[in-house]
């Protein structure tokens, strides 16, 4: 008996810490896949800087919360055996400080070292993070991925369609993928498409995909532009899914815009295409390019814009309710600060919202922390006085003075922590202890606001993300300051490559034949 025990509790451990080779389907093992991954937009051009607790990381079996198609149910968590890591995603925003980036990745690295070997690994990133010193941080990321994994491990790479391919990160990969909607309404299923493609060429024997076709295109357009929703965006599109999903020697295709508030060489827009019939991977991959190309002058925003001014006459004088106004310039969806403080600066000013019976307004939102313990101590009904905002992002307007009711009270999101509602004049203030993007109704309605019966609505956003683009009767997107400006002629690029459009409208035509990107592990 006592020679049978410690083979029992050895055989426990390997089981219980995913390194037992026992468990098989139709007699033969179950891959053994990794998953990692850290997600953020950041803008070089805001002066905020993001650390690592922005991230959120889950670590180990937590991480399967983030991918319902990965459920304890799930048939595709029956496929293989899985070694989660760390994923991480942060709410869009400054630089990464390098300090954050390097514990992150070493976190994940640690891990992948412990619970090695891996026949695969999903890689789950946005694609725009930028890091303070360091350019290309996802290149650089999964290069040292590599030098623990190794190069046999197929590493299949979900993305952002306004992330960023560099070489390096194309090189490093096997299959890649990004969302082909914007908004992003398939995001999750672009995830899990990443995921079964990996299964797919590990199960099948099939491996690498012999052809990656890279092509970079020299426009640089910002997601408000290039909507899926619209011309010429929804076209474009249309044309990914029959050539990544209906041809054989086709295992993807993927149109990436690129990020328009960073500054780096690689920010730019990329076709990619990968499969194992050369002629048609080239074929689809030329065809989507030049598609882009040829669309570039017909790209415009998705919705009538116009300065703050315009915006609250054209508000004002609808008939329709919720008319909503995009103050697009701080939009912390797109990587913005979000407390810059001008928008709200001129609404308090104006004499229309001066009176409790003017017309209702909600504005969503600005981050002040010190007026929200204020708020709090007041206490719903009571009356506060103070500023907020323009703690990080001061260039354009100095924090803002508040003084009302409070209306609400209501513990926040893990974005948010702390929200109150200050009722000044007819505006509705949204104030958070934390920046916090407001895109959904019950956003709203947990503070006990009602968009849908308000005159005007105000949010830091760009395009309407779905339930906030359903609800309103008007729109407009104000064209307002902040570190994701949308006038990107205004910017200071000092890095990106050039010629680029449309910063640089009358460009010669670009070769957008296909280069092919070596295989992972390759020598040239």
């Amino acid at each position: 008996m006592k020679s049978i025990i410690p083979g029992l509790i050895a055989c426990f451990l390997a089981v219980s810490s995913g390194f037992s080779q026992s468990s098989v389907s139709n007699g033969k093992p179950l891959p053994r896949i990794g998953i990692a991954g850290l997600g953020i937009e950041s803008s070089t051009f805001s002066p905020a800087v993001t650390h690592e607790e922005a991230f959120h990381a889950k670590y180990g079996p937590e991480v399967f919360t983030s991918y319902p198609f990965l459920s304890a149910s799930s048939a595709l968590r029956q496929q293989a055996t899985w070694l989660p890591a760390l994923v991480g995603k942060s709410l869009p925003g400054g630089a990464v400080t390098r300090e954050a980036y390097e514990s992150l990745v070493g976190k994940v690295l640690d891990s992948l070292k412990k619970n090695g070997p891996y026949d695969g690994l999903y890689f789950d990133i946005h694609g725009a993070m930028s890091v303070v010193g360091l350019d290309d941080p996802e290149g650089d990321f999964i290069t040292r991925i590599r030098k623990v994994i190794g190069y046999k491990t197929l590493i299949s790479t979900s993305m952002d369609l306004h992330g960023n391919v560099s070489w390096r990160l194309a090189k490093n990969t096997d299959l890649m993928t990004c969302y082909r909607m914007a908004p992003h309404e398939d995001a999750m299923q672009t995830k899990e498409r990443a995921v079964t493609n990996l299964l797919e060429r590990l199960k099948s024997g099939k491996g690498k995909p012999a052809y990656k076709a890279w092509i970079p295109i020299p426009i640089l357009l910002p997601g408000e532009q290039t909507s899926t929703r619209i011309e010429p965006g929804k076209s474009l599109y249309h044309q990914v899914a029959p050539l990544a999903d209906n041809q054989p020697g086709i295992v993807d295709a993927a149109i990436w815009i690129g990020y328009a508030w960073a500054d780096e060489p690689r920010n730019h827009a990329v076709v990619m295409v990968t499969g194992d019939d050369k002629a048609r991977v080239t074929k689809a991959a030329e065809q989507l390019a030049n598609a882009f190309w040829n669309a570039r002058n017909q790209f415009d925003f998705v919705a009538p814009v116009g300065t703050l001014e315009k915006s609250l006459a054209d508000a004002l004088a609808s008939k329709k309710h919720p008319f909503f106004i995009s103050d697009t310039g701080d939009n912390p969806t797109a990587g913005g600060a979000g407390d810059v403080t001008w928008t709200l600066t001129q609404l308090l000013a104006r004499p229309e919202f001066k009176q409790a019976d003017g017309p209702s307004l909600i504005y969503a939102s600005i981050p002040d922390p010190e007026l929200v313990k204020k708020a709090m101590a007041a206490g719903v009904g009571g009356q506060v006085d103070g500023v907020a905002g323009a703690r990080v992002d001061a260039r354009f307007a100095p924090p803002v003075p508040i003084k009302g009711t409070v209306e609400s009270i209501v513990k926040g999101d893990v974005n948010a922590e702390v929200e109150v509602v200050v009722k000044v004049g007819s505006i509705h203030v949204i104030v958070t202890q934390k920046r916090k993007p407001y895109h959904k109704e019950a956003d709203f309605t947990r503070l006990g606001l009602n968009p849908r019966t308000a005159d005007i609505v105000v949010v830091k956003i760009g395009y309407l993300e779905p339930e906030l683009y359903a609800m309103q009767a008007g729109w407009i997107m104000a064209l307002t300051p902040g570190g994701v400006n949308q006038d990107l002629a205004s910017l200071p690029y000092k890095r990106i490559e050039r010629p680029m459009f449309p910063l640089n409208k009358n460009m010669p035509d670009p070769n957008l034949s296909a280069q092919f990107v070596p295989l992972s592990g390759a020598s040239k």
